[in-house]
This record gives C-alpha cells, structure tokens and sequence, in this order.
C-alpha cells in the first residue's frame, strides 16, 4: 500500500528500551514529514516524550504521528481506525485499516496529557493513566504475553480471583460537557485550557494545577471514600483492540478525560459485567453498580501506601503522588475526520 501511495520511508528497527525516545529526541525531523510508529502503544508513548524533550518541542510535538498496530494492546491504532470509521478490528485488519489511514489520511489534533509527580517527573501521555486493577492486569499479565491480545482478558480473570483494594485518594476538575452524565454544581467546572497558546516557549505550563504538596483547588471535587479497587482515565476510545472502553471519544482532540472508578463497595461480579460489556462498549448502557464515570480536565491522585502498580500508556511508573491535565490539540496524529 505504501508503495502504490509513492510513499518512501526509511525503516529503523529499534533493539532496545528507550532507543526510540532516543532517536526523535536527537534526530533532525527537518527531512521528514511524518513519523510512522509501528509497533504497540509503549512504542508511541517513547516517541511522545522524546519529543517533549527537545528544546524545540514547542514545534517537533506538531511533527504528524502515524501508527500501524505491531504490539498486543494497540489502543491508539484501535482509536485512529474507529475515528476514520472503520468498524472494530484486530490482527491484519486493523493492520489494513492504519495503513490506508496512513496512506490517504491527514494530521489532525492530538491530545496529550502532563503529568508532574511527587519526584519532581514530568511524563507526558496520549492513551491512559491507570491504577488499581487495570494497571495490575496490564503488568502482571506480561507473562501471557504469548497469547497475544487474549493476556489482558485471561489476566482480568485471574485477577478477579483475588481482588485488590488500594487506599488513597483522588480528586479531579470535572469537564464542562454536553456528554456529563450526571448534572453537577458550576462551581465545579472551569473552561477548558487550549494549551497550542504557549506562554513559555521552553516550558509547558499546567495551567489548571497547583503544586502537589499544596491542597487541591477549591473548586475540584474530591471522592470521599478512600478504598478503591480500579482508577482509570483515558483519552482514547479503546483501551486496546478489543477494549472499546470509552465510545463517547469521537476524535483524539477532544480537550476532555474520561474518569472510570470504582470503590471498595464495587461487587466481583459487577467487575465482570463491565470488562465483558467493554468488549463491545455497551457498558454505558448499562446498569454496573459502583462503577463512576465522569469527564474531567485535571485530577490528581495520592496513594496512602506505595505497593500498588500505576500505568502511564501502559509503561509501569512507581506508585506515588501525581497529577496531570490535558492539553487540547498539543500533538498532532494522521487520522481520516470525519464529517461534522
């Protein structure tokens, strides 16, 4: 397809952790009119924040991203083919699908997430935050790995098994949206920060937050149970191929995160009912006890111990203090719009 498109590339095949967040940080992208990233998310998630680290990021992040789907989870491909309105798909499908997207598609906003934690790090993020039993199945079922898309699903289930709950607690800025699923009081809404207006060419400000050691603002909402059993938001429709967990995503500049959780008071087979519902993305349509979804714009999350797994795009962080908020548009992705 590529070669019917005329297009012509140069093939680099990393060899090692890192090396790709290496390359585009070092590399001059004057040459290149796009990035095209086959493999899984981690791959992608290399890329994002090798350009974030440039000291011209403020233009390299606008580079265009393609991605043709190689890893077990691919997510993002999963997302861009159901934007491009393509029906769900996995294997060489999906394959098929992203390389057509890449090959007639165009660049268009891609949200990215920043996230700053009690370290002093700075990850930035196009897909996913997790922790909780989603960032437990994520890591633990890399020994399934063999198995292809199907480890996340086998992992859920032994999981379950043995259901974990972590202490902490969480607070967010909920979104100002027509897709609310519930009313919620004005003084929690604030209007959506467009973050393509840089102040500080060297420096990417977090608008919307203040300093993790300080209170949250007044006008977030803080969740008053402390037990949770799964904390996810993502900014994509699917959570992998086969995981269309958030269906109301329509286009990956949307300015908007969806928050899932769940507490202690959710039931085992509540957790069930959702995972097999999201295969399809029907779980909205359904009645899951326990299980919140609200769209927001920051939030921050304070575990009260430190033995529990947190996922950034699926890549493992230590478990501790963070925040983040989205940045509307700050990259960009070939993807096919669809007609308003």
């Amino acid at each position: 397809m590529l070669t019917e498109a005329n297009a012509t590339f140069t093939l680099l095949e990393t060899e090692r952790p890192k090396q790709a967040y290496e390359l585009v940080r070092d590399e001059d992208l004057s040459g290149w009119d796009a990035i095209v990233v086959m493999s899984g998310d981690g791959l992608v998630f290399e890329v994002i924040n090798g350009l974030m680290e440039r000291p011209d990021w403020v233009c390299a992040i606008k580079k265009p991203i393609a991605v043709l789907p190689g890893g077990s989870g691919n997510a993002l491909a999963a997302s861009i083919s159901y934007y491009s309105g393509h029906k769900q798909a996995v294997g060489n499908k999906l394959l098929n699908n992203c390389t057509f997207i890449l090959c007639k598609g165009q660049p268009v906003p891609l949200d990215l997430v920043s996230f700053t934690t009690s370290s002093g790090r700075r990850i930035f993020s196009f897909l996913s935050f997790a922790w909780g039993l989603i960032s437990d199945v994520d890591i633990e079922s890399e020994r399934y790995r063999f198995m292809g898309s199907a480890r996340f699903s086998f992992g859920t289930f032994v999981r379950l098994t043995a259901l974990r709950t972590y202490r902490g607690r969480l607070s967010y800025q909920a979104a100002k949206t027509s897709m609310d699923t519930a009313p919620e009081s004005d003084s929690h809404r604030r209007t959506l920060n467009d973050s393509t207006d840089i102040v500080n060419p060297h420096v990417l400000e977090d608008s919307l937050l203040v300093p993790l050691n300080e209170p949250v603002p007044p006008h977030w909402t803080t969740v008053m149970e402390d037990q949770f059993v799964l904390v996810l938001l993502l900014y994509q429709s699917h959570l992998g191929a086969d995981l269309f967990t958030a269906p109301m995503v329509q286009s990956p500049g949307e300015g908007v995160m969806q928050l899932f959780y769940a507490t202690s008071r959710v039931s085992r087979a509540s957790l069930l009912k959702l995972f097999l519902a999201m295969e399809k993305g029907t779980h909205l349509h359904e009645s899951i006890p326990h299980i919140i979804n609200v769209p927001v714009t920051a939030f921050r999350v304070e575990p009260f111990e430190s033995n529990g797994i947190m996922t950034v795009d699926g890549e493992a962080i230590p478990c501790c203090s963070l925040q983040g908020q989205i940045h509307k548009g700050l990259g960009r992705i070939i993807s096919i719009p669809q007609p308003s």
